[in-house]
């Protein structure tokens, strides 16, 4: 049982530790075998729950103009819509390792796409704008809960495959970040025209997501097959988990192990060091000066990540680019996260300094706000390239985590916390730049207001990104 005492992460950390241990029914003994029909169910759970955790909010940006037209919405409101994600993802995600102790992951993940389906059902029903936030933010929980647990369910359900099931659990992540941004416009209009029904017909989806895992919630011990062989390298250590809590913003993890952890790209090491026992002082988390550090790094890139997704399509409509190929720009964008989120994390794992990386990143988004000041329609396709690549320093921060600590422990804090500050400190910036467009008229001021981010972007990454660890500093 679980006290009231007890923080979130060490709630992530209990969770975590008990997804990788053997079954008790089985001490020492054989790897329990699934039928192989079960195991197809659990892999079709795992693909269908991952394309459904982010419709919600890359439907939204190519459609914007006509919600807002519809709900009567000024360009502030807008912004607070634009921060209901990471501020849904910042609040329920706390609550997911509570939930899924009582209840079980399996269940909590059921309940998270069955909240996903309700909300993008009654989204479009919405008479005003009160009524459509709590109907995202009712969608957004369930995508919180869900994208914490999700690795820790890789890691229970398939022990020996977790790189693999990592990979397809990515996959589908990006590919339904991407797919919704391109196909919502055309959607729409083949649909009549009415971005109520261009938003509503999401739900259906995630109602398909939603039939194997009604027969997946009722086996907590789904477990159960995890073996002794579950706590070795290749069975997805504590660093794959703790790293990858808290979801994707355009997708991310790595299913690769060239040098580094199955599924973030850490080195293998420091996977293997953090299955070890805990027995040192205990960290304190919020006076580290690299948790900051990373806390900072984490937040600002998810900032530049929620303010790509709301408001992007919005900056290239305002250009002239059409509605359809503002949706397809977006998914340009959101689709550079498949492959480099499997390339940066093996690069960063061969360096002592990630600050490197960071940089690169750092500039070339700053390129891509220029440009989009300067030309925004002619070179709309090259901004979006950079933007997009600017934009996978997600995977590049997951990465760092995992290599900045020693210890189970370490690991789990260090991911609770950058992520979990992290993403309070993504709350305003896309609610600043609505608040400007509405004021200023255009996007002079909103584009640099995304560039300034960009700075303290780059020195904090830089500061996360030298050579030592959380331990060090206890």
């Amino acid at each position: 049982m679980v006290g009231m005492h007890t923080s979130p992460s060490d709630d992530l950390a209990t969770l975590d530790t008990a997804a990788s241990a053997p079954s008790p029914a089985e001490p020492g003994g054989p790897r329990r075998t699934a039928s192989p029909w079960r195991g197809r169910v659990m892999a079709a759970g795992l693909l269908l729950a991952a394309l459904n955790l982010r419709p919600a909010v890359t439907t939204l940006g190519p459609l914007l103009e006509e919600v807002r037209d519809g709900l009567g919405m000024s360009g502030t409101v807008a912004g607070v819509l634009t921060s209901v994600p990471p501020a849904c993802f910042a609040l329920f995600g706390f609550t997911a390792p509570r939930l899924a102790r009582r209840w079980g992951p399996g269940a909590v993940v059921c309940a998270g796409l069955a909240a996903i389906a309700a909300g993008l059902l009654l989204r479009p029903f919405a008479g005003g704008t009160v009524v459509f936030l709590a109907a995202s933010a009712l969608a957004l929980a369930g995508i919180a809960v869900s994208n914490v647990l999700m690795p820790v369910i890789v890691k229970r359900w398939f022990p020996d495959r977790a790189g693999a099931m990592t990979g397809l659990y990515s996959m589908g992540l990006s590919l339904g970040t991407a797919v919704a941004a391109a196909v919502t416009v055309p959607m729409t209009d083949a649909l009549g025209g009415s971005w109520r029904a261009g938003l509503g017909v999401w739900a259906l989806l995630a109602a398909v997501a939603l039939v194997p895992w009604l027969f997946l919630a009722r086996d907590r011990t789904s477990g159960a097959e995890s073996g002794p062989e579950a706590n070795g390298p290749g069975a997805n250590g504590p660093v794959a988990s703790a790293s990858e809590a808290g979801g994707s913003e355009t997708g991310g993890g790595t299913g690769t192990r060239t040098g580094t952890d199955t599924d973030t790209g850490a080195p293998a090491a420091v996977a293997e060091t953090a299955a070890a026992p805990a027995d040192g002082p205990a960290i304190r988390i919020a006076r580290s000066p690299l948790a900051w550090a990373m806390a900072v790094f984490f937040g600002f890139q998810a900032t530049a990540a929620y303010i790509s997704m709301g408001w992007m399509p919005q900056i290239f409509r305002d250009a002239g680019v059409s509605a359809s190929t503002s949706g397809l720009l977006l998914a340009v964008m959101m689709a550079m996260g498949v492959p480099l989120a499997f390339v940066l994390p093996r690069i960063a794992a061969r360096l002592r300094h990630q600050g490197v990386l960071v940089v690169i990143l750092g500039v070339l988004g700053l390129i891509g706000y220029g440009g989009l000041w300067l030309a925004p329609a002619e070179g709309a396709w090259l901004w979006a390239l950079l933007l997009g690549v600017a934009n996978c320093a997600f995977p590049l921060a997951l990465t760092m985590i995992g290599m900045r600590t020693r210890t189970h422990a370490g690991v789990v804090r260090l991911s609770a916390f950058a992520q979990s500050v992290g993403y309070l400190l993504s709350i305003p910036g896309p609610l600043l730049v609505g608040v400007l467009y509405q004021h200023s008229g255009g996007w002079g001021q909103p584009l640099a207001l995304m560039a300034g981010f960009m700075v303290p972007q780059i020195v904090a990454g830089v500061l996360a990104g030298r050579d030592r660890t959380l331990e060090d500093e206890g």
